[in-house]
């Protein structure tokens, strides 16, 4: 069991983490992957008495993350950091021709985690980002994407931290039904992606 009495969980990142939490209320962590993490640790380990914080902001990209870091992570003294960034990117280069290129995404996501482990004794969950080919969608972000997944997995590995290896277990979900089933647009999860999100980052955690 990874998780501590008082342990505070921070989930960051873009819409995918945001979904609608009130700016208003710091402990609101809106209707997505969050809020079904938070619900399940809470009825698994009541006494634990575990805090959790939602600053994920949609259409963030890792540089936004990088800009916001002291105020939305490092001030709220978190013991886990959970990361998902990325996918704003490749929706940016392809929306409005605004490249990212998957070098200076490492570099931004590495001041994420360096400065997170100067500051801070937290265990660090990346998540990586992921898209399906549904209709609509540009399937170019393939060439844009997979080579951001191959930062996050190279990260994980480098830093130690937990892995939620989302592009692989969404694809395999799409053979059991069809993608837009998971995330309509082929970015922004349904209901049952966010259940499938939090299955994964649970089990990551150590959770079963």
């Amino acid at each position: 069991m990874l998780f501590k009495e008082n342990d505070v969980i921070l989930f960051q990142g873009d819409s995918i983490t945001d979904v609608g939490r009130d700016r208003f209320d710091a402990y609101s962590l809106g209707n997505g992957y969050p809020l079904m993490v938070a619900g399940k640790l809470g009825l698994l380990y009541p006494e634990k008495k575990l805090t959790f914080y939602n600053r994920g902001i949609g259409g963030d990209r890792a540089a936004d993350l990088v800009r916001r870091w002291d105020r939305d992570c490092l001030a709220l003294m978190p013991t886990w950091v959970s990361i998902y960034v990325g996918i704003n990117e490749s929706w940016c280069r392809y929306d409005s021709g605004d490249e990212t290129t998957a070098e200076a995404f490492e570099a931004q996501y590495r001041n994420l985690l360096d400065r997170t482990r100067e500051a801070l004794d937290a265990k660090l969950i990346l998540v990586e980002p992921f898209v399906l080919p549904v209709r609509g969608l540009n399937r170019d972000w393939r060439e844009d994407l997979d080579p951001k997944i191959a930062v996050v997995r190279k990260l994980a590995r480098e830093y130690g931290a937990l892995l939620v290896p989302l592009d692989g277990l969404f694809a395999a979900a799409s053979v059991k039904a069809d993608p837009a089933y998971w995330a309509e647009d082929g970015v922004h999860p349904t209901p049952a992606g966010h259940a499938l999100i939090t299955e994964a980052w649970l089990k990551a955690a150590g959770v079963n």
